[in-house]
């Protein structure tokens, strides 16, 4: 069984999650479109994903801004749905 693929709290993360990480000051917030967790995944899907994916695991998803980005998983952390609300 492959192992999952968790965020800075130790949850895992799975295609349609909200994640959002700390970058430049700001935040970066986005839904998951794609979970890389090994370079067999990478070659698979990375050509059909439109983002240069280099020393996996990678988490990708488009930001805010409509850009699509590429992070390592243990600088993500989910988004309260709360927090949402808030804002």
């Amino acid at each position: 069984m492959p192992k999952s693929i968790k965020d800075e709290e130790d949850h895992a993360i799975a295609v349609g999650d909200q994640v959002e990480t700390k970058y430049r000051g700001g935040k970066r917030r986005g839904e998951v479109e794609a979970v890389l967790g090994n370079e067999h995944d990478v070659e698979k899907q990375g050509p059909d994903l439109g983002v240069k994916v280099m020393n996996p695991p990678k988490v990708v998803f488009r930001d805010q801004h409509g850009h699509r980005v590429s992070h390592n998983p243990g600088t993500l952390s989910h988004v309260e749905q709360e927090a949402d609300l808030k804002e």
